[in-house]
């Protein structure tokens, strides 16, 4: 769909993240939500009073009466809910990770192929301010170290930590490193559920860098940064509080210096930022930021990383 004709929109699944798409989606310019859908009724209709619009009982309810919708029911569910929709060629936005595998992953890319629509996948972390800055500032860097520190949910425990939590910074790494991953060295431990709840990955790319990624859902706190080391320069980022800073070796006539400091980051929403861009992906015809095709590539390296760690490697 192309034009200027407002987009009709719904959110699908309005729990702890999802209700969060429902009140952004009733904001954006050029988009009016025309719908809630939830697993638990009474949910759905306290989110759509909210909204100033209407409960639906069930997704399909939602097929005459949409352009596009986003998704963020559990990750088990997102084959089932998002196909009738890419079949029927509305745009989908389903919240990370994309499927429960590469198979299921498959599945919805060829369907939206088929149909010629838009799947659009929700790595918020991509629409963060602070790492659309950092990356216009990265070249090449040589090694790249990840914590993400959560302490222990009431939600997402259908997935291990490694597609809860870490896959946001698979993504990430995978973006900005401009390399295949050459191999994988993993290890988890389940500590408070029947599923890996501690993960550390370290990644080998083609070009030579490493990766050392370390995710947890058990932790007193959180912590959502990464750093970049490369050639004459080392940058930082904190996710959570949109802090970017960067130093750089100067050279000069004299003895060479180090400078730099934090960088001047607009702070915006990431979720309004990932929902705008779908919006105005679906109005303007063209590609979201993070695609079907990116979102799985991410489910494909998470599934090197399982693999690994239950190989006890």
């Amino acid at each position: 769909m192309t034009g200027r004709r407002v987009l009709r929109v719904a959110a699908i699944g309005v729990g702890h993240l999802g209700r969060h798409h429902a009140r952004i989606l009733g904001s954006l310019e050029g988009a009016a939500l025309v719908g809630v859908v939830d697993a638990k009724p009474d949910r759905a209709r306290e989110i759509a009073a909210s909204c100033g619009t209407r409960a639906f009982e069930r997704a399909a309810d939602l097929l005459d009466q949409v352009d596009a919708v986003s998704i963020a029911v559990p990750t088990e569910a997102h084959l089932q809910v998002a196909m009738p929709f890419l079949e029927r060629g509305i745009p989908v936005l389903v919240e990370k990770p994309l499927a429960r595998d590469v198979a299921e992953a498959d599945r919805m890319i060829d369907a939206a192929a088929r149909s010629g629509t838009i799947l659009a996948v929700g790595h918020t972390e991509r629409h963060n301010p602070a790492v659309a800055l950092a990356a216009t500032h990265l070249a090449g860097p040589r090694f790249v170290e990840v914590h993400r520190l959560g302490t222990f949910p009431e939600r997402s425990l259908d997935i291990d930590v490694v597609f809860d939590l870490m896959i946001h910074d698979l993504d990430i790494v995978l973006s900005l490193v401009s390399s295949e991953v050459a191999a994988v060295e993993a290890v988890g431990v389940p500590v408070l559920t029947g599923r890996v709840d501690i993960a550390n990955a370290r990644l080998r790319f083609q070009n030579g860098c490493i990766a050392n990624i370390t995710a947890s859902r058990i932790s007193r706190e959180r912590v959502r940064k990464i750093r970049f080391f490369q050639p004459e320069a080392y940058l930082s980022i904190d996710y959570a509080a949109q802090e970017v800073e960067m130093y750089r070796l100067v050279r000069g006539d004299g003895r060479p210096a180090i400078e730099g400091g934090r960088l001047e980051v607009q702070h915006e929403e990431p979720l309004r930022r990932e929902l705008s861009d779908f919006v105005h992906a679906v109005r303007r015809g063209r590609p979201p930021l993070v695609s079907g095709a990116d979102g799985r590539r991410a489910i494909v390296l998470a599934q090197q990383i399982v693999d690994r760690m239950s190989q006890g490697n």
